[in-house]
């Protein structure tokens, strides 16, 4: 201005950044009015309605359907449906046993942590059964929990083995579980087609004959000698005699007894008043020595008479003595 160039220099220094500040304010302004008028627009822009899918109006069956039907019945059908393929494919595997013992192990396994563990075990009455044995039986294992033992199952179990005739379960909580079983005594040993079994009185088969402590039972053979047997037998030992020289008892067509003694003589007893052919027996070995006799059978059924069978080498001993009187006899006729 004053000619010295001073204030053009300064001017001309200043320029470049007055321009570029000024393009910055300018750039935003447009900016903001350019936001400004998008706003604007969005704010009149009408809402966009989710679009309509025309369809025919349901019928009275689905529109009965979708106003009675309770809410989340589909998820409960399915659900349903779900588990009813399971178990069908359960019973159809053949997994029923399986699942049910995992279902029952569970169940046990948290009764046992709640603290319902049977820890204590009483077994009263038994003889001829183990502990181990009477458990087994009955279904009682170290997983098996108090809280869901079921007592009548066990009871039912152990009635279901033939040693057993009761039981009573008692489940004593937490812990401990009373078992008092009553069982029945070997009575006899009996045999059917080559089988031979130890029975009870009421005929129950205990178990097949293994054992040699059961040697000394008294020994009944036949179809149906096992549930006549007590009362034969009570009636034998009436006949001390008798039942003393007696190694089995043999019922005939599941009609009649017949006796095998010892030594292998046959007595075949009547069908009717038995004790009295007995009777009869004990009193002619007394008074004949009937049994120590040469003979192999002796027939009681008819009730007027008894009939003695002599072994062979007996009868041909009684034949030749009756050719030797006949002989004599005859000499000394012709004398």
């Amino acid at each position: 201005m004053d000619g010295a160039g001073r204030l053009t220099r300064s001017l001309r220094s200043l320029g470049p950044q007055a321009d570029l500040k000024a393009a910055a304010i300018g750039a935003v302004v447009l900016a903001r009015e350019y936001v400004g008028a998008w706003l604007a627009r969005r704010r009149q822009r009408p809402a966009k309605k989710p679009p309509v899918i025309d369809r025919e109006p349901p019928n009275r069956f689905i529109l009965l359907v979708e106003r009675y039907l309770p809410r989340r019945v589909g998820l409960a059908a399915t659900v349903a449906i779900l588990l009813g393929s399971a178990g069908f494919g359960i019973v159809k595997g053949g997994h029923v046993e399986e699942f049910v013992t995992a279902l029952s192990d569970t169940r046990n396994a948290l009764a046992n942590a709640a603290g319902f563990r049977i820890t204590t075990v009483g077994i009263n009455g038994r003889r001829q059964l183990s502990q181990d044995e009477v458990l087994a039986i009955g279904g009682v294992n170290g997983r098996s929990s108090l809280l869901f033992l079921d007592a009548e199952t066990v009871r039912d179990r152990l009635k279901a083995n033939p040693w057993i005739a009761d039981a009573t379960i008692l489940k004593l909580y937490p812990g401990r579980l009373q078992i008092d079983i009553v069982e029945r005594t070997a009575f006899a040993l009996w045999q059917e087609n080559g089988r031979l079994s130890v029975i009870a009185a009421d005929g129950a088969v205990l178990e097949p004959y293994v054992s040699r402590r059961f040697l000394n039972l008294p020994l009944v053979v036949g179809k149906g000698a096992d549930s006549r047997a007590k009362d034969f037998l009570a009636l034998l030992d009436r006949y001390p005699q008798v039942r003393a020289v007696t190694k089995a008892a043999i019922f005939v067509g599941e009609r009649r007894w017949n006796l095998r003694l010892k030594d292998g003589l046959d007595i075949r007893l009547p069908e009717y008043d038995v004790g009295n052919a007995l009777a009869v027996l004990s009193k002619l070995d007394k008074e004949e020595k009937l049994f120590s006799r040469d003979i192999v059978a002796v027939d009681m059924r008819l009730p007027d008479r008894l009939i003695v069978q002599l072994s062979e080498e007996a009868g041909k001993a009684r034949d030749e003595l009756f050719k030797d009187k006949k002989t004599k006899k005859k000499a000394g006729d012709s004398a």
